[in-house]
């Protein structure tokens, strides 16, 4: 555990057995053939998600949502264009913005036909376990530790468990359509763990970096997994959960 270099796939290592439990939490979720009160309450947790993307925000007091803040912060920041601003970090800001509203917007047109009619600023919802991810994650965002902020983006997504199981969906009319919006969100997120570990290559460089960044990733998978349960209406019982990660090589943590 001494080699800088392999610090990156070390941590991707220790994420899998949680992302392979999103992704079993998603199959079961699916099995459980869910009513359309099941089915609606989790898509109005989904659209929230897309419209306040899990990336460390804190309050968004005075905004609509967290992409709206964001937005508005780009907007702002377009002044510096050839006054010092990074173009290229300004451009996939924005790019990975336009996504998340595209990935919103996928879920939006799903969640409008089961519902029957025009989505409102008050049908997307934020559950209790997906507060407090975000409230852990912008700890950790927001950490003096560089390795514990970089390692954050490996948490993003969950791996694409959800999304890339959600795609194979089948079904009738309405199971093809949420499979085509998952399909839309995987293809988007496809790399995006590649990239991740990437990045942490030249961050986490000594046994402390890795260790403060290992405790920050276990932190948020496991919250991660308590989110997804929650959203999913419990598919698997804590103890359940709990087994399944361990059964992968996993550690339940108390978070």
């Amino acid at each position: 555990m001494s080699d800088p270099n392999t610090y990156a796939r070390d941590l991707v290592d220790l994420a899998t057995p949680y992302w392979e439990t999103e992704a079993e939490l998603t199959r079961r979720f699916f099995a459980s053939k869910p009513s359309k009160e099941v089915w609606t309450r989790y898509l109005k947790a989904a659209v929230y998600k897309e419209l306040n993307p899990v990336i460390g925000y804190g309050p968004t007091d005075g905004f609509a949502c967290g992409l709206h803040m964001e937005f508005s912060t780009l907007v702002d920041r377009f002044e510096g264009v050839d006054a010092g601003l990074d173009r290229r970090q300004f451009h996939n800001r924005l790019e990975q913005m336009i996504e998340e509203f595209m990935h919103y917007t996928v879920l939006a047109e799903v969640l409008e036909d089961l519902l029957g009619r025009p989505l409102t600023q008050d049908d997307p919802v934020q559950l209790g376990e997906d507060d407090k991810l975000n409230k852990l994650r912008h700890r950790y965002v927001n950490s003096d530790n560089v390795a514990v902020s970089a390692v954050m983006e490996l948490t993003e997504g969950g791996g694409t468990a959800t999304f890339r199981e959600g795609a194979k969906l089948t079904g009738g009319e309405f199971e093809t359509r949420l499979a085509a919006a998952f399909k839309v969100i995987a293809d988007d997120e496809d790399g995006h763990v590649v990239h991740a570990a990437d990045d942490l290559k030249g961050v986490v460089e000594t046994p402390a970096d890795f260790e403060a960044a290992k405790t920050a990733l276990l932190d948020v998978s496991m919250q991660r997994l308590h989110m997804r349960n929650e959203m999913f209406s419990e598919p698997m019982s804590r103890t359940e959960l709990d087994a399944y990660l361990t059964e992968r090589g996993g550690t339940p943590i108390n978070v």
